[in-house]
């Protein structure tokens, strides 16, 4: 019997559609983007305003979320109507990957598919993409917001020898004002294109004289099917920050 599955968290969303049978997604974000073809799945709001009638009335085997990226109000509301959330955590890149497999048994995946080998492969035995650089990782802006502790983006920048200078901040997405970020003194500003969608005219010019990566929003904060490609894609944008394109 097909596994009936809402997804709120996008990056779980392209996991289970590339490997669960077709169909078994019902109910995905208005933010799930891969894969581009998500068949008849039915946009049920955001990750953070998800309409939760409308997840109730796909009658869903289970509900897939994120202790991150979804509201505790929200999924305390999925799980009054009678729901069952599968929720993970997700903190670092060998969490993702046991949290992964987790994810595709609930959802009836019956063998490990072959992307989650291939994205495994491609992170052992990574080498940094050049000597460590201290950084900054904005992630918002109005205010600033930066990777603190405890980030599976800056324990997948870590493995890239990106050393993240609020890495041992008390909270894990501190607000810290841009005067504070620049006497830091950052070899290097990492801006990922979300959540925040930083640009080549929106970022940069707020951190004069230092080189800016700007990165796939996809390749540093999804854990899927994005991970196999993701150290090939990162090294590229960092490489080409520091020494200049190739």
């Amino acid at each position: 019997m097909r596994v009936r599955v809402v997804s709120l968290v996008p990056s779980l969303t392209e996991a289970v559609a590339v490997s669960a049978p077709p169909g078994t997604l019902v109910g995905v974000t208005d933010w799930c983007s891969h894969p581009a073809d998500l068949g008849d799945a039915v946009r049920v709001g955001g990750t953070k305003n998800p309409d939760v009638a409308a997840v109730t009335a796909l009658r869903p085997d289970l509900v897939l979320a994120n202790e991150e990226e979804n509201r505790a109000p929200d999924l305390d509301a999925l799980r009054a109507a009678g729901l069952d959330v599968l929720v993970t955590e997700i903190r670092n890149l060998a969490q993702a990957f046991g949290e992964l497999e987790r994810v595709l048994r609930a959802c009836g995946v019956p063998d490990r598919p072959g992307w989650l080998d291939a994205a495994e492969a491609a992170w052992t035995g990574l080498r940094p993409y050049g000597p460590p650089r201290t950084a900054v990782v904005p992630v918002w802006r109005r205010p600033w917001m930066v990777l603190g502790r405890d980030t599976f983006a800056g324990d997948l920048l870590h493995r890239l020898g990106v050393r993240n200078l609020y890495a041992g901040h008390p909270e894990r997405y501190p607000r810290v004002p841009l005067d504070e970020l620049g006497a830091a003194a950052p070899e290097l500003v990492v801006l990922p294109d979300e959540p925040y969608r930083f640009t080549r005219e929106d970022g940069p010019e707020a951190f004069p004289g230092i080189p800016a990566a700007l990165v796939s929003g996809r390749h540093l904060t999804w854990y899927g099917p994005s991970l196999a490609e993701a150290p090939r894609v990162l090294r590229a944008a960092l490489r080409s920050a520091v020494r200049g394109p190739s």
